[in-house]
């Protein structure tokens, strides 16, 4: 199919789509309509960067750790610096939340906007050409624009979000996000060097046969975690687990299934940081029709304390989570 052709054929660009549904965004003026804009295109340059790792040497650890512990890649800094540089000359962000740093950054005092972000999810699989992902949460800021941040405008609960999203970077590259009226997919098509509406108004399947964990981690997780394995083990249920939290999830989200990253021993708080992981997935998840939790608690309504703040998770399908949560 020639390039100029595809357009008509897939439908809606990305571009086309916000603009069309900018009446949903409560308070909005076209700000939050050019901030996904914004993260859009720092998705565009880091795909090609992704794509391109292995030509470039912009591969392999960076011999540092970030503020979550993990150790970086060279590919988890440079977008970092991609999604930074693209939010502060948008300017319609105040402040960034990055796993990549150790305390929010002051972008823009007249933003009206705050951002959580993972900017590239599944390091650690970077080296061996498995999708990866960046994951985000948008906020509105609570206290006076063009006034100095505040932590109230930093740590707010995941109820809060305005809108939320991830890229996953695989064999083919996708943005999915909701604004609170439901989920869309969006993929991108590199001859044209646009996004475009691929998968409307994404149902999460309200049951599935899908277990996502990390199994090597058995012996540390409580007990009621270990016969809630068994019990899909019982069932015969499919094992699949790639180790990226944003392929996971859009696996699940496809197929039906349920991931989880309990408590262990080691980790009793959980892994995954609330602010700029599991929130943005679980306001995703719940707008498809599905369920998130830290195994208890609803996982929006929890109240954040620090930045990086830990919780264990328990995303997808709404039966199957409030199995495990029975458990």
């Amino acid at each position: 199919m020639e390039a100029s052709r595809i357009g008509e054929s897939i439908g809606f660009t990305l571009d086309r789509f916000i603009k069309n549904n900018q009446d949903q965004f409560q308070y909005a003026n076209g700000e939050l309509s050019q901030l996904l804009r914004d993260i859009a295109l720092a998705a565009k340059v880091v795909n090609r960067e992704v794509n391109k790792a292995g030509l470039i040497d912009i591969m392999g650890p960076l011999g540092s750790q970030n503020m979550a512990g993990d150790d970086q890649q060279k590919l988890d800094v440079l977008a970092n610096i991609r999604f930074t540089r693209a939010l502060k000359k948008g300017g319609e962000v105040c402040a960034l939340i990055s796993e990549e740093s150790e305390s929010y950054e002051d972008l823009n005092n007249n933003g009206k906007y705050v951002i959580a972000i993972d900017p590239l999810d599944g390091s650690s699989n970077i080296d061996v050409n498995v999708s990866i992902g960046t994951i985000f949460s948008i906020y509105r800021r609570i206290s006076k624009v063009g006034g100095p941040i505040q932590q109230a405008d930093i740590l707010q609960k995941g109820a809060e979000q305005v809108a939320a999203g991830y890229i996953l970077y695989g064999s083919s590259t996708m943005m999915v996000y909701t604004t609170g009226y439901g989920v869309n997919g969006f993929t991108f098509e590199q001859s044209l060097g646009e996004f475009f509406l691929s998968h409307p108004d994404m149902q999460m399947p309200e049951d599935g046969k899908i277990y996502s964990i990390n199994e090597g981690l058995a012996n540390s997780f409580s007990e009621p975690v270990k016969k809630y394995l068994q019990d899909c083990k019982d069932k015969k249920m499919t094992a699949r687990y790639i180790g990226s939290l944003v392929a996971d999830f859009h696996r699940n989200l496809l197929k039906g299934g349920i991931y989880i990253y309990p408590s262990t021993s080691k980790d009793p708080n959980g892994k995954l940081r609330l602010m700029y992981e599991c929130n943005a997935l679980a306001f995703i998840a719940e707008q498809a029709g599905g369920v998130a939790t830290d195994g208890k608690n609803r996982i929006m309504d929890i109240e954040p304390t620090a930045l990086h703040q830990r919780t264990p998770f328990f995303v997808g399908s709404k039966k199957m989570v409030k199995l495990a949560e029975s458990f």
